[in-house]
């Protein structure tokens, strides 16, 4: 292709919204980012509005272009990469949502998750999906939509007809990826890796199950087609009459851990990468077989080409890191994340001090919905900068938590992490996961790599990339981090990290505090 074609991502993320122009080096040559606004109805309940996430990828793309100083029309493609799990419903004829999307950090399902586990239907659901049951994933999320969604917002007098028009086809469910490949293009899609993400996907039969739709009342026909994650036919192309003033196609998409994986270019069965955002996400690519976890991770789907085979991947969700240094800032603790570095270098420990961030439960490998964040250890000689250290301590650890029952599942070592996210430009963070861990961390030049990734797919699909070995030359090291803890103080810290987990544990016990 000309080089003076480039490719687009949009990257649809739990905060905000940001699209980015790279070109044949993978190199980015535009960019621009707008937050949405994060709405709590109740405690626990996390919403977004996906009106204002579609006006703010307009508003994004065109900025970004702009950034780049050229038009939509030199676009060789387009790909998106999303945020997971998080759900919506929409009226097909108005491309009106029917309520907020209802966010994947979202608790308000976790009774209904209990209920799956009383019934003894755990069991069934990992077998067939990867997932944990857990108020995490897209199914809950779905049911309470089509039962509790505002009927007057679908325009119809019968308050009792959603699910109906969700079973006619006239109501329409989707991942962030859904609905914006729904807006560029006006076709219901998703991707292999968003399908493997809503609990109502066989990983092994690779298609919707009967058994699980039946078992959350989500009818078929409102489910989006499901298509390779890199897609040679395409989802569809943007309107040349639309907002781009061009006809683009919209070749790839991914959820963004598994996009982080692609474009962290872990193509190969072994290749892991842990991304720091909100939450942490390590995965481990598995080749073509899906590896089943005895010690909580997730199998899910890695990634799929057309006309490829899938790759399969171990997954350790982490549900809050980034998040911590965020709550930091809520609390006035620090001003802003970037202090976080010198504050924590200030002090030469925690001082006894373990944080552990359980604010909307424990993710992987522990599992628990019902913990809730501890700082333990504290005497009235701890200081701000004490608390700081324990808080990027905790994402080390957790890390750690992870990475060891990815070892024990997989039978892997990992000779190296490859990081990314906004975190990972944080030097301190990144030897301390290099001493907690006890490999080698390295991060790359380009640490945006979920919107990369989402590029990656799309461009390949169009042949603005000739195969993987041409983005393995692009991957490019900035810095890597050896251990320099001494093991044994290492694994001491990570036991009294342990303990603190345990205090953390089943604390929302009542309904009120879910």
């Amino acid at each position: 292709m000309s080089s003076n074609t480039y490719v687009g991502a949009i990257d649809q993320g739990t905060t905000g919204t940001r699209f980015m122009v790279f070109d044949h080096d993978g190199t980015v040559v535009g960019e621009a980012y707008e937050t949405h606004e994060q709405i709590y109805p109740e405690p626990g309940w996390v919403e977004h509005d996906p009106l204002e996430i579609w006006a703010n990828t307009e508003a994004v793309v065109e900025a970004a272009l702009a950034d780049a100083a050229i038009e939509a029309d030199r676009l060789a493609a387009i790909g998106v990469t999303n945020q997971r799990e998080t759900t919506l419903l929409w009226d097909r004829d108005t491309g009106k949502p029917v309520h907020n999307a209802i966010v994947w950090q979202d608790r308000r399902t976790t009774d209904r998750v209990e209920r799956l586990e009383a019934e003894g239907k755990v069991e069934e659901i990992r077998a067939k999906t990867g997932l944990e049951a857990d108020a995490y994933f897209s199914a809950t999320k779905a049911e309470w939509l089509l039962e509790n969604a505002d009927p007057i917002k679908t325009q119809r007098a019968r308050p009792a007809d959603l699910r109906e028009r969700a079973g006619d086809g006239e109501i329409l469910f989707g991942t962030m990826d859904s609905w914006l490949v729904y807006n560029l293009t006006g076709a219901h899609v998703t991707d292999v890796t968003n399908a493997s993400r809503t609990m109502l996907f066989d990983i092994h039969e690779m298609a919707w199950d009967d058994k699980l739709l039946a078992e959350f009342d989500v009818p078929r026909a409102c489910l989006p087609e499901v298509r390779p994650s890199s897609d040679e036919d395409y989802y569809g192309t943007t309107d040349p009459e639309g907002f781009l003033g061009a006809e683009v196609p919209v070749a790839g998409a991914l959820g963004d851990q598994q996009a982080a994986l692609f474009g962290q270019t872990c193509f190969d069965a072994g290749d892991a990468k842990n991304t720091y955002g909100t939450g942490s996400f390590f995965l481990m690519n598995t080749g073509e077989e899906a590896v089943d976890s005895d010690r909580g991770l997730l199998t899910t789907v890695g990634f799929q080409r057309s006309g490829a085979p899938v790759q399969y991947a171990l997954e350790g969700s982490i549900f809050v890191t980034g998040a911590a240094i965020e709550w930091l800032e809520d609390m006035e603790i620090i001003d802003n994340p970037s202090q976080t570095e010198t504050l924590a270098r200030s002090v030469d420990s925690t001082d006894g001090v373990y944080v552990v961030p359980a604010f909307t439960g424990l993710g992987a490998p522990h599992w628990d919905q019902r913990a809730r964040g501890t700082i333990v250890g504290m005497t009235r000689g701890t200081r701000r900068e004490h608390v700081i250290r324990a808080t990027l301590e905790a994402i080390a650890y957790q890390t750690r938590d992870v990475a060891e029952a990815m070892i024990e599942d997989s039978g892997i070592e990992i000779a190296d992490l490859k990081v990314d996210g906004g975190a990972v430009k944080n030097n301190f963070l990144c030897q301390l996961q290099a001493d907690i861990i006890g490999t080698d961390i390295v991060r790359p030049e380009v640490d945006e790599t979920t919107a990369l990734g989402s590029a990656y797919a799309a461009g390949l699909a169009v042949g603005y990339w000739s195969d993987l070995d041409a983005l393995r030359a692009n991957w490019r090291v900035d810095r890597s981090f050896a251990p320099r803890l001494d093991a044994e103080e290492a694994d001491a810290k990570y036991e009294r990290w342990g303990e603190a987990v345990e205090r953390s544990r089943d604390w929302a016990r009542d309904g009120g505090d879910v």
